[in-house]
C-alpha cells in the first residue's frame, strides 16, 4: 500500500471519530498476540482505533511497530489513541469508501 496523503489521513481520522478502540495496549506492551489481534481487527473493519493504557511515552514508536507488523498505515495519533487503516483486498468487504480517499 502506498503512503497516505495528508488529505487521506484527515479523511480517515474524521471517519474514525465515532469508532471505539478495539485493541488496548497494556502492561505487556506490543506482543505477537497484540499484532495478531490488530491484524484480525483490520481484516474485519479496515479502520480501527488502538488505545494506549500503558507505554504512553512510546506510543509513536509502538504504533509504527504495529503498522509495520500488520502492513497497515497510520492515519493519526490523537491523545493516547492511534488510528490505523489497511484497505480490504476484497471489494465486497470494504467498509471505507475508496472514493472518499
Amino acid at each position: 500500500m502506498s503512503t497516505l496523503t495528508a488529505a487521506q489521513r484527515k479523511r480517515l481520522r474524521s471517519l474514525a471519530h465515532h469508532l471505539h478502540p478495539i485493541v488496548l495496549i497494556g502492561k505487556q506492551g506490543v506482543t505477537g498476540t497484540v499484532i495478531a489481534s490488530v491484524d484480525v481487527a483490520l481484516e474485519a473493519h479496515e479502520l480501527i482505533k488502538i488505545r494506549f493504557i500503558e507505554h504512553k511515552g512510546t506510543k509513536k514508536l509502538l504504533t509504527a511497530e504495529i503498522a509495520e507488523g500488520t502492513g497497515s498505515e497510520i492515519a493519526g495519533i490523537i491523545g493516547h489513541v492511534a488510528i490505523l487503516y489497511r484497505r480490504q483486498e476484497d471489494p465486497e468487504k470494504r467498509h471505507v469508501d475508496a472514493r472518499a480517499l
